[in-house]
Formats: structure tokens, C-alpha cells, sequence
């Protein structure tokens, strides 16, 4: 597959799983939890959609265990250099919040398709 149309599909996965995880969030936080949790909650409800989307639809991928393991290991890599990176900008530089966010989203998506192409979803790792 052209890696034009993986860029693609990787960008339709992540809007996908990111309307669930708003989705998530919306339902639980007026029903009486915290905003807190309720975002723990969201990202491991949207995880299942961006694992599932990836691997079937933007690496055609057999996924496994492994695969599985890799993506959530990626995942949470990515959240954490996120809220780093963001913190870094918010404190040490007059960017404007959103023009921050909007650069770190950037940065981490690009990072995270590289560790999916590359680690999270190999060619050759049998399904299990």
C-alpha cells in the first residue's frame, strides 16, 4: 500500500477514535464522573478503535497479542510525550495555546504513524 494512502487512513482512524473518546467523556462527565476518570475511561474505550481501525484498515495488518502490546505501549508513549511537550511549550515559549497544541498534535501524530509502520504493526507477526 502507498504510503499516501496510510497517512490517510491513520488520519480517518485517529478523527474516528477521537469522536469516541469525546463521545465517552460527554456521557460519563454529566452523569456524575469525574472529568479525570471519565478521560481514563474515554482513551481505553477510543484505544480499542484506533487498535482495531490501524491494524485492519490502515496496515491491513494480522495484529496478535504482540501487535496488540506494541499499539498500547505506542499509545501511551504518545499521551505522555504529548502532555510533556505541551507543558514545555505552555511554560517556556509565548506560543498561544492553541497554535501549541496544534504543533505538538503534529509532532506526536507523525511520530506515532512512524512507530506503527515501523514496530506496532510489522509484516510477518502470525495472528493469535
Amino acid at each position: 500500500m502507498k504510503l499516501s494512502v496510510q497517512v490517510i487512513r491513520f488520519g480517518c482512524v485517529g478523527v474516528a477514535a477521537m469522536l469516541v473518546h469525546l463521545g465517552v467523556v460527554s456521557v460519563l462527565v454529566p452523569g456524575g464522573m469525574s472529568p479525570l476518570v471519565a478521560n481514563v475511561a474515554a482513551f481505553t474505550v477510543a484505544f480499542q478503535v484506533s487498535y482495531g481501525g490501524h491494524r485492519r484498515w490502515t496496515f491491513e495488518a494480522d495484529g496478535g497479542w504482540g501487535a496488540y502490546l506494541r499499539m498500547l505501549a505506542v499509545s501511551l508513549a504518545s499521551f505522555a510525550l504529548n502532555e510533556a511537550m505541551y507543558a514545555g511549550l505552555l511554560r517556556f515559549t509565548t506560543l498561544d495555546y492553541r497554535a501549541a497544541l496544534f504543533l505538538v498534535l503534529v509532532v506526536v501524530a507523525f511520530l506515532t504513524f512512524a512507530a506503527s509502520r515501523l514496530w506496532v504493526f510489522t509484516r510477518g507477526e502470525q495472528p493469535s
